[in-house]
């Protein structure tokens, strides 16, 4: 489960935010990819983690709970010097323009992200996904799940679906339009957990 501020583990602390989504299962699958979990919930909760993320739900209603507790500017400052990782709606949350219909977002990922582009809950789907991540396919779990229609020059494809990006990262960014935390593979937690580990490519980033 999400703990407190646990320190002295030799673990990253990444944050987990915990306004709506499948917030135990992200902590789960940090755990087990060698991080601390931290709930967030409040801007204060932000201080001294390593990363940060934010997962799947509906996106407009993480836009209402995040800005009904302060945390939406706390939220972009983080990204603009911290990794930060968003799944599924989590990943409409970090693009710089969404569609189907239009919305705010934190705008720190150089992407056109559709909501529910691959349907409705019923159309959901567990797929092997091609990958560039070392140990061949990814088991993709994808639930009213958001496509990724366009990309800028500095964002990397670490995974498709039907030659669409389903899993990026550019810089200190990284974006999974499906749910990894689902699945019983790490490889993607474990990723982002050496991201927040070393700060990997904050002078990068856009």
């Amino acid at each position: 489960m999400v703990t407190d501020r646990n320190q002295g583990t030799g673990m990253p602390r990444i944050g987990v935010l915990a306004l709506q989504g499948d917030v135990e299962a992200h902590a789960w699958a940090l755990r087990e990819a060698g991080a601390e979990p931290v709930p967030v919930r409040l801007p204060a909760h932000l201080d001294g983690l390593a990363g940060l993320v934010i997962p799947g739900g509906e996106s407009t209603t993480l836009l209402k709970l995040a800005a009904r507790d302060g945390l939406l500017d706390p939220l972009r400052r983080f990204a603009g010097t911290r990794p930060v990782f968003g799944t599924c709606a989590g990943c409409i949350l970090l693009a710089r323009r969404v569609r189907h219909p239009e919305q705010d977002s934190l705008g720190v990922l150089d992407a056109t992200v559709e909501r529910n582009a691959y349907g409705r809950q019923n159309d959901s789907a567990i797929l092997e996904t091609p990958t560039a991540l070392p140990g061949g396919p990814l088991e993709a779990v994808y639930i009213r799940a958001p496509r990724i229609a366009g990309i800028g020059p500095g964002v990397e494809v670490l995974a498709e679906r039907d030659g669409d990006p389903v899993l990026v990262r550019q810089g200190r960014i990284l974006a999974a339009t499906f749910h990894p935390e689902l699945s019983s593979d790490r490889r993607v937690h474990r990723l982002f957990r050496d991201m927040a580990a070393a700060g990997t490519g904050a002078e990068r980033a856009a």
